[in-house]
């Protein structure tokens, strides 16, 4: 079950998937700014395959502020996607997975949820608590069967941090405290989410897993 704002690229994505793995792909568009849309995504996506094994929280954004340049919209659109959505998307598709007895949700957050960041006050902030509230989930689901944990990377060479940082002056500093002395690709952030919502992580619950290279003790 794929979503995201846009449904042509969903589209492109699904048949992507299902020619490659032949499996059947639900696509739910749904803007994650909206609370009564991630609410109708919860339902749609839960009724479209009657239930859900896994769910991936990695929708983002992040809107680089100083301190005293920060705005209430900005802080709230932040919250918003970062934090509101996949905490009430936990929350429903959690019930569900509770009631069936079974059930992994991995919530991608990021290493500025533990470190602080100049320039990311609402990033941080919400990223923190995504990492508080993965461990609730875990607290409260666990004795249901579920688990719930959550991947912290450093900077990951998407669209959006080849934006924020891909810029020599702005991303060396930032690398020279990494010492596998890289960024993270995404396929790796792709497997430490298999490997979380997978049996061969059946024990691991309320797991914060950073993907840092070694920047936190550095």
């Amino acid at each position: 079950m794929l979503s995201a704002r846009s449904p042509q690229p969903l589209d492109a994505l699904a048949e992507d998937v299902r020619r490659e793995h032949g499996v059947r792909v639900a696509v739910v568009p749904a803007d994650l700014t909206r609370a009564e849309e991630v609410e109708r995504l919860a339902t749609e996506a839960l009724a479209a395959f009657d239930g859900l094994d896994v769910l991936v929280n990695n929708a983002g954004i992040s809107h680089p502020q100083h301190v005293v340049d920060v705005d209430a919209a900005t802080w709230d659109l932040t919250m918003a996607v970062n934090l509101r959505a996949p905490a009430l998307l936990g929350a429903r598709v959690g019930e569900a997975m509770a009631a069936a007895g079974r059930g992994s949700i991995v919530n991608v957050s990021s290493l500025a949820g533990t470190l602080a960041l100049a320039e990311h006050y609402a990033y941080c902030a919400s990223k923190a608590a995504l990492i508080m509230a993965t461990r609730v989930l875990a607290l409260e689901l666990g004795p249901s069967g579920v688990r719930a944990n959550s991947v912290s990377p450093t900077v990951v060479m998407t669209e959006m941090g080849q934006r924020v940082w891909g810029e020599e002056a702005k991303g060396a500093p930032m690398l020279a405290r990494i010492p596998l002395g890289r960024f993270v690709e995404p396929a790796e952030v792709g497997s430490a989410v298999v490997y979380l919502a997978s049996d061969a992580a059946a024990m691991v619950n309320g797991v914060d897993l950073r993907l840092d290279g070694g920047f936190a003790v550095a």
